[in-house]
């Protein structure tokens, strides 16, 4: 026989959207605070990962956008406290003057992430923005968050016509906001690995949706000291075997870093070999099922270094073409292969 024809189609560098004005959120000393942004911005220049990417424009986004997932009223609640100088939702969350807007502006890079997914400009892209966003609820800000960028990413995927939507989180803390806007729909499919107990005291293992949600909201809550190994024997075990029969048409992650060993705020293990492997997981499931497109949207992640090397780790996963497939062997598609969940 002669040698296997490959078929390689050169796909574009992972998009990277940033910007300057995410540091206009300025929390002073909290762990949740610009220094972030700009340690990640350092290493991805040292590692010369900046040139070459797609670019994704992106502006603030519209009220309608945001309340597609946040009540109108809440929504009013923080412009009014911003008009007024800014405060505190709880003891963790601060609101300045500009809060309100860099949080607009991460949703809308979050919702343009999207859209240069499903058009094919940047099937892949790592939205690098702040404040996070998985706590917020429909109807309150928490947990350093404002609004929740990747719900609100998923809800414009749907509004675009996407039936079948899946979020990956693997922040530390448990995304009770994401669950919260859709834990009655079948439509977004969200699983979270998160350590219990920790803040915010939710995403037990029975917490599994309810209505035409039920069984789409898939929990794996963790003790501390979990490393590496453990992360990806659950994610091989639980996460990824329902991710698969639920044939996503488009996969979000909750690129959370506080898992890692470093960190001051959570009691994991995880390394940036570790994340990577999560990465990669997750990339081979959009690959096979939702046609590579993978947006991640940053989360946590309170040691700038630590966060900084996860970061380019990932990236450098997301920026990887998968290995070409042989012409003459193509992969049989099976009745099972399609069942859905």
């Amino acid at each position: 026989m002669g040698r296997p024809l490959y078929s390689v189609v050169m796909q574009p560098l992972t998009a990277l959207l940033r910007s300057p004005a995410f540091g206009g959120h300025d929390t002073g000393g909290h762990p949740e605070n610009p220094g972030r942004l700009a340690a990640v911005d350092a290493e991805l220049a040292r590692a010369g990962l900046l040139d070459g990417r797609p670019a994704v424009p992106f502006g603030p986004a519209v009220p309608a956008a945001l309340e597609r997932v946040h009540d109108p009223r809440y929504v009013e609640a923080l412009h009014r406290l911003t008009d007024a100088g800014g405060g505190w939702l709880d003891a963790d969350t601060m609101v300045g003057p500009d809060s309100v807007a860099v949080a607009s502006l991460a949703a809308g890079a979050a919702i343009a992430a999207v859209d240069a997914a499903l058009d094919g400009r940047a099937p892949r892209a790592f939205a690098l923005v702040r404040p996070p966003g998985h706590h917020a609820t429909p109807g309150r800000g928490m947990g350093f968050c404002l609004f929740n960028h990747v719900a609100i990413a998923a809800a414009h995927a749907l509004a675009r016509g996407l039936e079948r939507v899946l979020i990956v989180d693997w922040d530390v803390h448990h995304g009770n906001g994401t669950q919260d806007a859709f834990y009655g729909t079948d439509r977004v499919l969200f699983c979270s690995v998160h350590q219990s107990p920790l803040y915010p005291g939710t995403g037990a293992a029975g917490e599994r949706g309810r209505g035409a949600g039920a069984g789409f909201t898939l929990n794996v809550p963790l003790p501390a000291g979990r490393g590496d190994a453990d992360y990806r024997r659950v994610f091989d075990e639980r996460v990824l075997p329902v991710a698969r029969a639920y044939r996503p048409e488009l996969v979000l992650v909750s690129a959370g870093f506080d898992a890692h060993a470093a960190d001051p705020l959570g009691g994991m293990r995880v390394t940036e070999a570790g994340f990577a492997d999560l990465a990669r997981r997750t990339f081979e499931l959009a690959s096979d099922h939702a046609d590579g497109r993978l947006v991640a949207l940053l989360e946590g992640g309170y040691d700038p270094q630590a966060l900084a090397r996860s970061v380019v780790a990932v990236l450098r996963v997301l920026d990887a073409v998968p290995p070409p497939r042989a012409e003459t062997d193509p992969a049989p598609e099976t009745k099972e292969s399609r069942a859905g969940p």
